[in-house]
């Protein structure tokens, strides 16, 4: 009787650190590989065996959707910038402009109750990849349009990568609450 308390109690718990890491990619943390590392370290805890709790096989398919996550937020922001032709420079800094921006971000709106600092992430990191790539650009000695070009591609880019590895970590959240609870 015991032990089902503490593992009900350690699966609400895993539910809400899987949440938390979940808001942690808005500020282009690694909130997904949270969730692995967690999902693992509840699987060796409360092995599958007995009965209930989160098996290998899920925490092999967590990783494959991090993974997932991982490649289509990093090739969106650098592909929208790069189909603009941006230089490699521009690639890069619109990569790190958007952690940048995403700390700056939300910070500025951590003031709004809830949403607040998690538009300020998203948004934020969006217009730090475009000033990134809009300075790499201007560093190349690119003409304006060209700047604006591939600052737009990475701006697109960036908020598509974001939606798309939220959705990953969404559908790993869903999974590791009904794998644990089920």
């Amino acid at each position: 009787m015991a032990w089902t308390w503490l593992y009900y109690a350690s699966a609400v718990l895993l539910i809400l650190l899987c949440g938390i890491s979940w808001l942690a990619t808005l500020l282009t943390l690694p909130g997904n590989w949270m969730i692995v590392l967690f999902a693992a370290l509840f699987a060796w805890l409360f092995p599958a065996d007995a009965g209930r709790g989160i098996t290998w096989a899920t925490v092999g398919w967590l990783v494959g959707l991090a993974v997932v996550g991982e490649i289509i937020e990093f090739a969106a922001s650098a592909v929208g910038a790069a189909q603009q032709g941006a230089s490699r420079r521009a690639v890069l800094l619109s990569l790190v402009g958007a952690v940048v921006g995403s700390v700056l971000g939300m910070a500025a709106l951590v003031a709004i109750p809830m949403i607040g600092p998690i538009l300020g992430a998203v948004l934020g990191g969006a217009i730090g990849a475009f000033v990134g790539a809009y300075v790499g650009e201007w560093h190349a000695g690119r003409a304006e349009s060209d700047r604006f070009a591939a600052g737009h591609g990475a701006f697109v880019g960036k908020l598509w990568g974001t939606l798309a590895k939220l959705a990953a970590g969404a559908i790993m959240w869903v999974v590791v609450a009904v794998d644990a609870l089920v």
